[in-house]
């Protein structure tokens, strides 16, 4: 049960929130991490840049893997269990990752943050709908997106301060304590939902088969899902592994301002999500022009990067920046896809589902990258030529071409059945100037 839709939120749905995006910013954190100590994991590790990939990748994967799992966990524990549980299991990883002192020790201690972080996202969803009315909640999961990203600006320069004036193990040590601190803060603070709503019922093995098939086969969900990969990988890739030595290696930066552009990159995302968020609600049957919008900026932007003549200068390497920074907040409105088009009690399936496509698509993207490098970079060194980084992101072709693919085929199958509805979508000058005049988008 959800609060009625002509109610206000309350100043507790309101602390309730505050504690649920702090576990999902710190959750941001530990998933950043290993982005900005990339180059001195491949010294302490003595590992090329293939197995450096393969820590994100694995981690990565387990999140991608465990959203359907998670979601059904979810419905039967609620949030706070499970988003206690992801605390303490990422900061586990992040203790065992301090002490490591090889590569399947690291290995393991990204699968445990991996798993941990998909324990959080899609619970944290889960207190805003319980907590919110339906007006406002979709306003809240935009800024909780948003100011989740905290967590990746506090990779991006406090972590790298303390990592180069201390030392690995305290550095990730500490990112342990953080975790386990914020655990608490959940212990102690968090509630699932008002007192009084009723639990929902845990649907049995069959009822579980159904609703996935159900989900799956909605155009609306696939549609959510080629939404959140083709918009939501290629800042992930940056952010979270290879865009700070890129920056730093290919680009010949200074660690502190390659750190800058990274948190620039968040900082645009902040700015952008709700802008995005307004729009999606005034045009619902327009969110596709915003999908293409920010794919066509960011394909032409890495297109000129990778085609310049030496080195980038400073401009042109912050406009990249700030175009993927629209990369995260255009990722939520595949969510959007999967709220507006599924019956409310297929919206955790749904969230899941989407989530995975931008998971998969920057996991695998961060594999080819690092085989890539490694293939054009002799004997198992780090310091690769800014050849061998053109080369390695030009894998991002492929997968912005299958998003696309994705996005314009079940967009097609969506308005097809709107369009059986009754709902006839005119073209879009047409739309705008009727929305102009005050008159109506469709016909």
């Amino acid at each position: 049960m959800t609060p009625p839709p002509g109610t206000r939120p309350t100043a507790r749905a309101y602390a309730m929130w505050v504690v649920a995006l702090l576990a999902y910013a710190v959750a941001v954190f530990h998933r950043s991490s290993l982005g900005v100590a990339a180059v001195e994991a491949q010294e302490r590790f003595s590992a090329g840049a293939s197995a450096v990939s393969l820590f994100l990748v694995l981690q990565l994967a387990v999140y991608a893997a465990l959203q359907v799992p998670v979601g059904v966990a979810l419905d039967r524990f609620g949030s706070r269990r499970m988003i206690l549980a992801g605390a303490v299991t990422m900061a586990t990883g992040q203790l065992l990752l301090g002490l490591a002192e090889d590569v399947p020790t690291a290995i393991a201690a990204r699968v445990l943050v991996g798993a941990g972080d998909a324990m959080t996202f899609i619970s944290v969803l889960r207190v805003i709908s319980f907590w919110f009315p339906g007006t406002a909640a979709p306003l809240i999961t935009q800024l909780t997106g948003i100011l989740g990203q905290i967590g990746s600006i506090v990779a991006a320069y406090p972590l790298v301060a303390i990592l180069h004036s201390s030392s690995w193990s305290s550095t990730f040590l500490g990112a342990a304590a953080t975790g386990v601190l914020v655990g608490v803060l959940v212990l102690v603070a968090l509630r699932d939902a008002p007192a009084g709503t009723p639990r929902p019922v845990a649907p049995d093995m069959s009822q579980l088969r159904r609703s996935l098939v159900d989900t799956w086969r909605e155009p609306g969900t696939r549609i959510g899902l080629y939404t959140h990969l083709v918009t939501q990988f290629s800042g992930t890739v940056f952010a979270l592994l290879w865009g700070y030595p890129f920056l730093v290696v290919g680009q010949g930066l200074t660690p502190g301002t390659a750190a800058g552009l990274l948190t620039l990159l968040v900082v645009v995302g902040m700015g952008v999500g709700p802008t995005l968020g307004r729009l999606c609600a005034r045009w619902p049957l327009r969110r596709s022009v915003l999908v293409f919008g920010i794919l066509v900026a960011t394909v032409t932007t890495w297109t000129v990067v990778l085609l310049w003549p030496g080195r980038a200068p400073m401009w042109l390497l912050v406009v990249l920046v700030v175009v993927l920074g629209t990369n995260g907040p255009g990722s939520m409105i595949g969510f959007d896809y999967a709220r507006t088009e599924n019956p409310v009690e297929r919206h955790g399936s749904a969230s899941g589902v989407v989530n995975v496509g931008g998971f998969v698509a920057s996991l695998l993207t961060i594999l080819a990258v690092g085989a890539v490098l490694d293939l054009l970079t002799p004997g198992g060194s780090t310091d690769y030529d800014l050849d061998a980084f053109r080369v390695a992101f030009s894998v991002q072709y492929l997968f912005w071409a299958i998003g696309l693919a994705g996005v314009v085929r079940h967009r097609r199958q969506l308005r097809s059945r709107l369009a059986q509805d009754g709902i006839v979508l005119a073209p879009l000058h047409v739309a705008a100037r009727a929305r102009l005049r005050g008159g109506s988008a469709y016909r």
